[in-house]
Protein backbone atom coordinates (compact mmCIF):
# COMPACT_ATOMS: atom_id res chain seq x y z
CA UNK A 1 0.00 0.00 0.00
CA UNK A 2 1.96 3.64 -1.24
CA UNK A 3 1.75 5.55 1.54
CA UNK A 4 0.17 9.33 1.43
CA UNK A 5 1.17 12.19 3.58
CA UNK A 6 -1.48 15.13 4.62
CA UNK A 7 -1.68 18.14 6.33
CA UNK A 8 -2.54 18.14 10.43
CA UNK A 9 -3.08 21.06 11.49
CA UNK A 10 -4.70 21.50 15.86
CA UNK A 11 -7.04 24.09 17.16
CA UNK A 12 -7.78 24.91 20.86
CA UNK A 13 -6.70 22.11 23.14
CA UNK A 14 -7.09 19.67 20.44
CA UNK A 15 -3.42 19.39 20.09
CA UNK A 16 -2.92 16.92 23.10
CA UNK A 17 -3.55 13.57 23.65
CA UNK A 18 -6.02 13.59 20.42
CA UNK A 19 -3.49 14.53 18.53
CA UNK A 20 -0.72 12.34 19.13
CA UNK A 21 -3.92 9.11 18.86
CA UNK A 22 -4.69 10.42 15.97
CA UNK A 23 -1.41 10.52 14.24
CA UNK A 24 -0.26 7.12 15.50
CA UNK A 25 -3.81 5.70 14.11
CA UNK A 26 -3.39 7.16 10.66
CA UNK A 27 -0.05 6.25 10.60
CA UNK A 28 -1.26 2.71 10.79
CA UNK A 29 -3.51 3.29 7.81
CA UNK A 30 -0.91 4.37 5.93
CA UNK A 31 -1.16 8.13 6.17
CA UNK A 32 1.79 10.30 7.12
CA UNK A 33 0.75 13.08 9.02
CA UNK A 34 2.74 15.98 8.35
CA UNK A 35 2.42 19.07 11.14
CA UNK A 36 1.14 22.69 9.65
CA UNK A 37 2.67 25.13 11.72
CA UNK A 38 1.17 28.18 10.39
CA UNK A 39 -2.36 28.72 8.83
CA UNK A 40 -1.41 31.68 6.60
CA UNK A 41 -0.01 29.97 3.81
CA UNK A 42 -1.44 26.10 3.63
CA UNK A 43 0.63 24.08 1.33
CA UNK A 44 -1.64 22.07 -1.43
CA UNK A 45 -2.72 18.60 -0.58
CA UNK A 46 -5.34 17.07 1.71
CA UNK A 47 -5.80 18.34 5.61
CA UNK A 48 -7.00 17.77 9.08
CA UNK A 49 -7.97 19.87 11.43
CA UNK A 50 -8.54 19.16 14.35
CA UNK A 51 -11.01 21.30 17.18
CA UNK A 52 -12.44 21.25 20.18
CA UNK A 53 -14.51 24.45 20.09
CA UNK A 54 -16.95 25.69 17.16
CA UNK A 55 -16.79 29.43 16.90
CA UNK A 56 -16.36 32.25 14.12
CA UNK A 57 -12.64 31.46 14.60
CA UNK A 58 -12.68 27.96 13.49
CA UNK A 59 -14.67 28.82 10.31
CA UNK A 60 -11.55 31.40 9.46
CA UNK A 61 -8.85 28.51 9.50
CA UNK A 62 -11.36 26.06 7.82
CA UNK A 63 -11.79 28.64 5.09
CA UNK A 64 -7.94 29.32 5.20
CA UNK A 65 -6.58 25.74 4.94
CA UNK A 66 -9.25 24.76 2.75
CA UNK A 67 -8.20 27.46 0.12
CA UNK A 68 -11.83 28.22 0.09
CA UNK A 69 -12.80 24.63 -0.67
CA UNK A 70 -10.08 23.94 -3.30
CA UNK A 71 -8.48 21.64 -1.43
CA UNK A 72 -9.73 18.17 0.57
CA UNK A 73 -10.18 18.71 4.49
CA UNK A 74 -11.77 16.75 7.10
CA UNK A 75 -12.34 18.55 10.38
CA UNK A 76 -12.39 16.33 13.57
CA UNK A 77 -14.30 17.29 16.42
CA UNK A 78 -11.75 15.71 19.39
CA UNK A 79 -12.76 15.36 22.78
CA UNK A 80 -14.79 17.65 24.42
CA UNK A 81 -15.38 19.19 21.26
CA UNK A 82 -18.98 18.33 20.59
CA UNK A 83 -20.93 20.13 17.98
CA UNK A 84 -24.41 21.60 17.86
CA UNK A 85 -26.73 20.90 15.17
CA UNK A 86 -26.10 23.03 12.13
CA UNK A 87 -22.67 23.57 12.75
CA UNK A 88 -21.49 21.10 10.92
CA UNK A 89 -23.24 22.44 7.83
CA UNK A 90 -21.56 25.63 8.45
CA UNK A 91 -18.17 23.89 8.42
CA UNK A 92 -18.83 22.35 4.96
CA UNK A 93 -19.89 25.67 3.71
CA UNK A 94 -16.84 27.32 4.77
CA UNK A 95 -14.88 24.67 3.10
CA UNK A 96 -14.68 21.58 4.56
CA UNK A 97 -14.97 18.58 2.54
CA UNK A 98 -16.42 16.50 5.89
CA UNK A 99 -16.69 16.66 9.42
CA UNK A 100 -16.21 13.92 11.94
CA UNK A 101 -16.59 13.50 15.31
CA UNK A 102 -13.67 11.77 17.27
CA UNK A 103 -16.23 10.46 19.92
CA UNK A 104 -19.34 9.10 17.84
CA UNK A 105 -16.58 7.13 15.42
CA UNK A 106 -15.69 3.77 15.95
CA UNK A 107 -12.94 3.73 13.93
CA UNK A 108 -11.98 7.42 12.98
CA UNK A 109 -8.41 6.50 11.41
CA UNK A 110 -10.15 4.02 9.46
CA UNK A 111 -12.58 6.33 8.37
CA UNK A 112 -10.30 9.18 7.57
CA UNK A 113 -7.93 7.15 5.47
CA UNK A 114 -11.30 6.21 3.79
CA UNK A 115 -12.24 9.01 2.42
CA UNK A 116 -8.65 10.27 1.49
CA UNK A 117 -8.47 7.05 -0.32
CA UNK A 118 -11.14 7.86 -2.48
CA UNK A 119 -10.05 11.63 -2.79
CA UNK A 120 -6.87 11.09 -3.92
CA UNK A 121 -8.41 8.62 -6.78
CA UNK A 122 -10.91 11.41 -7.39
CA UNK A 123 -8.29 13.70 -8.07
CA UNK A 124 -6.20 11.31 -10.20
CA UNK A 125 -8.92 10.96 -12.60
CA UNK A 126 -10.02 14.78 -12.45
CA UNK A 127 -6.45 15.53 -13.66
CA UNK A 128 -6.11 12.86 -15.78
CA UNK A 129 -5.95 12.85 -20.05
CA UNK A 130 -9.12 10.67 -20.29
CA UNK A 131 -10.60 13.82 -17.89
CA UNK A 132 -8.80 16.75 -19.81
CA UNK A 133 -9.41 15.93 -23.56
CA UNK A 134 -13.26 15.89 -22.98
CA UNK A 135 -13.65 18.57 -20.59
CA UNK A 136 -11.33 21.48 -19.71
CA UNK A 137 -11.85 24.07 -16.56
CA UNK A 138 -9.42 25.24 -14.01
CA UNK A 139 -12.01 27.44 -11.85
CA UNK A 140 -13.19 26.31 -8.18
CA UNK A 141 -16.70 25.34 -8.95
CA UNK A 142 -15.85 23.38 -12.46
CA UNK A 143 -13.08 21.49 -10.43
CA UNK A 144 -15.67 20.98 -8.20
CA UNK A 145 -18.50 19.92 -10.39
CA UNK A 146 -15.73 17.64 -12.08
CA UNK A 147 -15.03 16.20 -8.92
CA UNK A 148 -18.90 14.82 -8.79
CA UNK A 149 -18.96 13.42 -12.30
CA UNK A 150 -16.01 11.53 -11.65
CA UNK A 151 -17.06 10.01 -8.24
CA UNK A 152 -20.68 9.17 -9.91
CA UNK A 153 -19.51 7.71 -13.05
CA UNK A 154 -16.50 5.77 -11.88
CA UNK A 155 -17.39 4.56 -8.40
CA UNK A 156 -21.50 4.00 -9.16
CA UNK A 157 -23.90 2.98 -11.83
CA UNK A 158 -26.65 5.50 -10.81
CA UNK A 159 -29.11 7.21 -13.93
CA UNK A 160 -27.63 10.49 -14.02
CA UNK A 161 -29.39 13.69 -15.24
CA UNK A 162 -27.39 16.68 -16.65
CA UNK A 163 -28.71 20.01 -16.84
CA UNK A 164 -28.22 23.21 -18.02
CA UNK A 165 -28.45 25.59 -21.01
CA UNK A 166 -27.62 24.54 -24.42
CA UNK A 167 -23.54 24.34 -25.25
CA UNK A 168 -22.98 23.82 -21.72
CA UNK A 169 -21.22 20.09 -22.55
CA UNK A 170 -23.50 17.85 -21.52
CA UNK A 171 -23.29 15.74 -24.38
CA UNK A 172 -19.14 15.91 -22.91
CA UNK A 173 -19.98 14.80 -19.84
CA UNK A 174 -22.36 12.06 -20.99
CA UNK A 175 -19.27 10.54 -23.17
CA UNK A 176 -17.22 11.16 -19.67
CA UNK A 177 -19.17 9.15 -17.86
CA UNK A 178 -19.56 6.60 -20.63
CA UNK A 179 -15.73 6.86 -20.98
CA UNK A 180 -15.24 6.03 -16.97
CA UNK A 181 -17.44 3.29 -16.27
CA UNK A 182 -15.42 0.52 -14.93
CA UNK A 183 -17.76 -2.25 -16.29
CA UNK A 184 -15.23 -4.37 -17.62
CA UNK A 185 -17.87 -6.36 -20.13
CA UNK A 186 -19.03 -2.59 -21.13
CA UNK A 187 -20.12 -1.82 -24.57
CA UNK A 188 -21.28 1.45 -26.90
CA UNK A 189 -23.00 5.18 -25.78
CA UNK A 190 -25.73 5.12 -27.84
CA UNK A 191 -27.07 8.81 -28.19
CA UNK A 192 -30.25 9.61 -28.77
CA UNK A 193 -31.67 13.48 -29.32
CA UNK A 194 -35.63 13.67 -28.09
CA UNK A 195 -35.79 16.23 -30.17
CA UNK A 196 -35.16 15.09 -33.41
CA UNK A 197 -37.85 12.02 -32.87
CA UNK A 198 -41.16 12.20 -35.36
CA UNK A 199 -43.88 11.27 -32.74
CA UNK A 200 -44.84 8.06 -35.12
CA UNK A 201 -42.34 6.94 -35.18
CA UNK A 202 -41.07 7.29 -31.73
CA UNK A 203 -41.72 3.56 -30.46
CA UNK A 204 -39.56 2.25 -33.31
CA UNK A 205 -36.58 4.95 -32.56
CA UNK A 206 -36.77 3.44 -28.98
CA UNK A 207 -37.71 -0.07 -28.93
CA UNK A 208 -37.38 -0.68 -32.42
CA UNK A 209 -39.79 -2.68 -34.44
CA UNK A 210 -40.75 -6.43 -35.99
CA UNK A 211 -41.01 -6.67 -39.97
CA UNK A 212 -44.47 -5.68 -40.78
CA UNK A 213 -45.70 -3.82 -38.15
CA UNK A 214 -45.87 -0.50 -39.96
CA UNK A 215 -46.08 0.44 -44.16
CA UNK A 216 -42.51 0.51 -45.20
CA UNK A 217 -41.08 -2.05 -42.22
CA UNK A 218 -39.46 -4.42 -44.67
CA UNK A 219 -37.02 -5.87 -41.86
CA UNK A 220 -36.87 -6.14 -38.14
CA UNK A 221 -34.92 -3.38 -36.42
CA UNK A 222 -33.36 -3.14 -32.96
CA UNK A 223 -34.47 0.38 -31.01
CA UNK A 224 -31.69 2.74 -29.24
CA UNK A 225 -33.11 0.65 -26.10
CA UNK A 226 -31.88 -2.96 -27.36
CA UNK A 227 -28.61 -0.86 -29.09
CA UNK A 228 -27.71 0.42 -26.05
CA UNK A 229 -27.51 -2.95 -23.54
CA UNK A 230 -24.78 -3.66 -22.13
CA UNK A 231 -23.69 -0.02 -22.70
CA UNK A 232 -24.73 3.56 -22.29
CA UNK A 233 -28.12 4.92 -23.56
CA UNK A 234 -27.78 9.03 -23.47
CA UNK A 235 -31.18 10.76 -23.98
CA UNK A 236 -30.38 14.40 -24.79
CA UNK A 237 -33.11 16.80 -24.08
CA UNK A 238 -35.48 14.37 -22.17
CA UNK A 239 -37.52 16.89 -21.21
CA UNK A 240 -39.38 16.97 -24.62
CA UNK A 241 -40.69 13.47 -24.71
CA UNK A 242 -44.24 13.26 -24.63
CA UNK A 243 -46.16 11.37 -21.34
CA UNK A 244 -46.85 8.78 -22.94
CA UNK A 245 -43.40 8.04 -24.09
CA UNK A 246 -42.47 8.73 -20.51
CA UNK A 247 -44.64 6.21 -19.47
CA UNK A 248 -42.86 3.24 -21.83
CA UNK A 249 -39.38 4.20 -20.56
CA UNK A 250 -40.50 4.23 -17.12
CA UNK A 251 -41.26 0.08 -17.82
CA UNK A 252 -37.55 0.09 -19.04
CA UNK A 253 -35.57 1.66 -17.23
CA UNK A 254 -37.03 0.12 -13.95
CA UNK A 255 -37.68 -3.54 -14.80
CA UNK A 256 -35.28 -3.32 -17.82
CA UNK A 257 -37.89 -5.04 -20.12
CA UNK A 258 -39.39 -3.39 -23.42
CA UNK A 259 -41.68 -4.89 -26.52
CA UNK A 260 -40.61 -4.25 -29.95
CA UNK A 261 -43.21 -2.79 -32.40
CA UNK A 262 -45.52 -5.36 -33.47
CA UNK A 263 -44.25 -7.90 -31.31
CA UNK A 264 -46.14 -9.71 -28.32
CA UNK A 265 -42.83 -10.99 -26.63
CA UNK A 266 -40.66 -9.16 -24.28
CA UNK A 267 -37.16 -8.62 -24.21
CA UNK A 268 -34.27 -7.79 -21.65
CA UNK A 269 -32.30 -4.84 -22.03
CA UNK A 270 -29.36 -3.57 -19.18
CA UNK A 271 -27.78 -0.13 -19.56
CA UNK A 272 -26.76 3.16 -17.72
CA UNK A 273 -29.17 5.88 -17.82
CA UNK A 274 -27.63 9.42 -18.71
CA UNK A 275 -30.25 12.42 -19.91
CA UNK A 276 -29.91 15.83 -20.33
CA UNK A 277 -32.19 19.01 -20.69
CA UNK A 278 -31.88 22.54 -21.07
CA UNK A 279 -35.93 22.56 -18.99
CA UNK A 280 -36.83 22.44 -15.31
CA UNK A 281 -38.21 19.49 -14.78
CA UNK A 282 -39.70 20.58 -11.63
CA UNK A 283 -41.88 23.24 -13.36
CA UNK A 284 -42.45 20.48 -16.08
CA UNK A 285 -43.78 18.11 -13.29
CA UNK A 286 -45.96 21.40 -11.65
CA UNK A 287 -47.40 21.94 -15.40
CA UNK A 288 -48.17 18.13 -15.66
CA UNK A 289 -45.83 17.64 -18.60
CA UNK A 290 -43.34 15.37 -17.30
CA UNK A 291 -44.20 12.51 -14.41
CA UNK A 292 -42.54 12.92 -11.26
CA UNK A 293 -42.04 8.72 -10.86
CA UNK A 294 -40.19 9.04 -14.50
CA UNK A 295 -38.15 11.94 -13.17
CA UNK A 296 -36.95 10.12 -10.15
CA UNK A 297 -36.18 7.54 -12.07
CA UNK A 298 -33.92 9.27 -14.11
CA UNK A 299 -32.39 11.67 -11.41
CA UNK A 300 -30.74 9.38 -9.41
CA UNK A 301 -28.19 11.91 -9.69
CA UNK A 302 -28.10 15.30 -10.98
CA UNK A 303 -26.18 18.11 -11.26
CA UNK A 304 -26.00 21.83 -13.26
CA UNK A 305 -23.44 22.90 -15.75
CA UNK A 306 -22.82 26.63 -15.22
CA UNK A 307 -22.88 28.57 -18.50
CA UNK A 308 -19.94 30.26 -19.76
CA UNK A 309 -20.79 33.22 -17.89
CA UNK A 310 -20.60 31.75 -14.22
CA UNK A 311 -17.52 30.59 -15.54
CA UNK A 312 -15.56 33.20 -17.15
CA UNK A 313 -12.24 32.28 -15.67
CA UNK A 314 -12.29 29.22 -18.01
CA UNK A 315 -12.12 31.47 -21.08
CA UNK A 316 -8.69 31.59 -21.60
CA UNK A 317 -7.96 27.91 -21.30
CA UNK A 318 -11.15 26.92 -23.89
CA UNK A 319 -9.71 29.46 -25.86
CA UNK A 320 -6.35 27.25 -25.98
CA UNK A 321 -7.92 24.59 -26.07
CA UNK A 322 -9.97 25.20 -28.98
CA UNK A 323 -7.07 26.94 -31.03
CA UNK A 324 -4.91 23.95 -30.53
CA UNK A 325 -7.96 22.40 -32.57
CA UNK A 326 -7.27 24.45 -35.72
CA UNK A 327 -4.03 23.77 -35.05
CA UNK A 328 -2.68 20.14 -34.30
CA UNK A 329 1.03 20.23 -34.44
CA UNK A 330 1.48 16.97 -36.24
CA UNK A 331 -0.33 18.43 -39.22
CA UNK A 332 0.27 22.11 -39.32
CA UNK A 333 4.17 21.54 -38.04
CA UNK A 334 3.41 24.81 -35.76
CA UNK A 335 2.20 25.67 -32.26
CA UNK A 336 -1.18 27.40 -32.35
CA UNK A 337 -1.18 31.12 -32.83
CA UNK A 338 -1.75 33.94 -29.33
CA UNK A 339 -4.30 35.90 -28.58
CA UNK A 340 -3.33 39.34 -28.07
CA UNK A 341 -4.92 41.34 -25.35
CA UNK A 342 -7.43 43.42 -27.03
CA UNK A 343 -9.04 40.22 -28.36
CA UNK A 344 -8.68 38.22 -25.04
CA UNK A 345 -10.43 41.12 -23.55
CA UNK A 346 -13.59 40.93 -25.96
CA UNK A 347 -13.34 36.80 -25.34
CA UNK A 348 -13.87 37.73 -21.93
CA UNK A 349 -16.33 40.40 -21.68
CA UNK A 350 -18.65 39.01 -24.33
CA UNK A 351 -21.92 37.53 -23.93
CA UNK A 352 -22.38 33.94 -24.65
CA UNK A 353 -25.84 33.01 -25.19
CA UNK A 354 -25.02 29.83 -26.55
CA UNK A 355 -22.36 29.44 -24.12
CA UNK A 356 -19.16 27.26 -24.98
CA UNK A 357 -20.46 26.03 -27.92
CA UNK A 358 -20.47 29.51 -29.39
CA UNK A 359 -17.16 29.87 -27.64
CA UNK A 360 -15.60 27.19 -30.24
CA UNK A 361 -17.21 28.41 -32.73
CA UNK A 362 -16.28 32.30 -32.78
CA UNK A 363 -12.39 31.11 -31.86
CA UNK A 364 -12.23 28.93 -35.21
CA UNK A 365 -13.64 31.80 -37.22
CA UNK A 366 -11.05 33.98 -36.02
CA UNK A 367 -8.67 31.17 -36.78
CA UNK A 368 -9.64 30.43 -40.10
CA UNK A 369 -8.76 34.17 -41.16
CA UNK A 370 -5.58 34.33 -39.38
CA UNK A 371 -2.36 34.44 -41.39
CA UNK A 372 1.42 34.42 -40.47
CA UNK A 373 3.29 33.02 -37.40
CA UNK A 374 2.02 36.45 -34.91
CA UNK A 375 -0.82 36.62 -32.60
CA UNK A 376 -4.56 36.42 -33.40
CA UNK A 377 -5.28 40.37 -33.81
CA UNK A 378 -8.89 42.65 -33.77
CA UNK A 379 -8.89 42.60 -37.01
CA UNK A 380 -9.09 38.36 -37.55
CA UNK A 381 -12.32 39.45 -35.05
CA UNK A 382 -15.29 39.18 -37.62
CA UNK A 383 -16.73 42.55 -38.32
CA UNK A 384 -20.10 41.22 -36.84
CA UNK A 385 -17.97 40.23 -33.63
CA UNK A 386 -16.70 43.59 -32.86
CA UNK A 387 -17.79 45.95 -29.73
CA UNK A 388 -19.46 49.20 -31.03
CA UNK A 389 -17.36 50.40 -28.25
CA UNK A 390 -13.96 49.42 -25.89
CA UNK A 391 -15.68 46.03 -23.63
CA UNK A 392 -15.16 46.71 -20.04
CA UNK A 393 -17.47 44.44 -18.10
CA UNK A 394 -19.11 41.24 -18.91
CA UNK A 395 -22.26 41.44 -20.86
CA UNK A 396 -25.36 40.10 -18.71
CA UNK A 397 -23.16 40.21 -15.17
CA UNK A 398 -23.11 42.51 -12.45
CA UNK A 399 -21.82 43.20 -8.79
CA UNK A 400 -18.17 43.17 -7.42
CA UNK A 401 -17.28 39.64 -7.65
CA UNK A 402 -18.01 39.55 -11.24
CA UNK A 403 -15.39 42.26 -11.72
CA UNK A 404 -13.00 40.43 -9.61
CA UNK A 405 -13.54 36.73 -11.84
CA UNK A 406 -12.77 39.02 -15.15
CA UNK A 407 -9.71 40.41 -13.38
CA UNK A 408 -8.37 37.18 -12.18
CA UNK A 409 -8.94 35.62 -15.80
CA UNK A 410 -6.64 38.43 -17.37
CA UNK A 411 -4.25 37.04 -15.30
CA UNK A 412 -4.15 40.08 -12.65
CA UNK A 413 -2.68 39.40 -9.30
CA UNK A 414 -4.13 40.00 -5.64
CA UNK A 415 -2.11 43.82 -5.70
CA UNK A 416 -3.18 44.59 -8.60
CA UNK A 417 -6.96 43.57 -8.36
CA UNK A 418 -6.55 45.82 -4.99
CA UNK A 419 -5.09 48.50 -6.92
CA UNK A 420 -7.95 48.62 -9.46
CA UNK A 421 -10.23 48.77 -6.98
CA UNK A 422 -9.12 51.31 -4.96
CA UNK A 423 -8.48 53.59 -8.32
CA UNK A 424 -11.76 52.80 -9.47
CA UNK A 425 -13.34 53.83 -5.75
CA UNK A 426 -11.50 57.05 -5.81
CA UNK A 427 -13.10 57.98 -9.29
CA UNK A 428 -16.34 56.95 -8.52
CA UNK A 429 -16.39 58.93 -5.15
CA UNK A 430 -15.01 61.98 -6.45
CA UNK A 431 -17.91 61.72 -9.50
CA UNK A 432 -20.69 60.95 -6.88
CA UNK A 433 -19.44 63.92 -5.10
CA UNK A 434 -18.80 66.59 -7.93
CA UNK A 435 -14.90 66.56 -7.47
CA UNK A 436 -15.70 67.71 -3.55
CA UNK A 437 -12.23 66.28 -1.80
CA UNK A 438 -13.62 66.52 1.37
CA UNK A 439 -16.64 64.71 0.62
CA UNK A 440 -15.62 62.28 -1.51
CA UNK A 441 -13.22 61.48 1.81
CA UNK A 442 -15.23 61.06 3.93
CA UNK A 443 -17.46 58.78 1.68
CA UNK A 444 -13.80 56.13 1.45
CA UNK A 445 -13.71 56.37 5.13
CA UNK A 446 -10.06 58.51 4.79
CA UNK A 447 -8.38 61.68 5.42
CA UNK A 448 -8.73 64.80 3.15
CA UNK A 449 -5.08 64.40 3.31
CA UNK A 450 -4.69 61.26 2.38
CA UNK A 451 -6.94 61.14 -0.53
CA UNK A 452 -5.07 64.35 -2.03
CA UNK A 453 -1.21 62.18 -1.42
CA UNK A 454 -2.80 59.91 -3.39
CA UNK A 455 -3.82 61.82 -6.25
CA UNK A 456 -0.97 63.38 -6.15
CA UNK A 457 1.26 60.55 -5.99
CA UNK A 458 -0.82 58.20 -8.26
CA UNK A 459 -0.67 55.26 -6.02
CA UNK A 460 -2.59 52.15 -6.38
CA UNK A 461 -3.22 52.08 -2.52
CA UNK A 462 -4.50 54.11 0.18
CA UNK A 463 -3.35 54.70 3.47
CA UNK A 464 -6.51 54.01 4.99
Amino acid sequence: MARRSVWLAGFGTAQGIARRDLVEQLAGRGLDCRPLESLREPPPGPALLLFDAFGVELLDHVSTLSRGGQERLISVATHGGAMARGDGWRLLAAGASDVLSWQETADPAALIAARFARWHEVDALVDSPVVTRHLAGRGRSWRSLLRQIVEVARFSASPVLLLGESGTGKELVSRLIHSLDPRPDKRDLVVLDCTTIVPSLAGSEFFGHERGAFTGAMAARDGAVALANGGTLFLDEIGELPAQLQAELLRVVQEGTYKRVGSNGWQSTRFRLVSATHRDLHEEIAEGRFRHDFYYRIAAWSCRLPPLRERREDIPLLVERFLAERYPREEEGEAAPAVSAPVMDLLLCRDYPGNVRELRQLVHRMAHRHVGRGPITIGDVPEEERPRGEPVVPAGIDGFEAAVRLALARGLGLKQIGALAADAAVRLALEGESGNLRRAAERLGVTDRALQMRRATGRAALSL
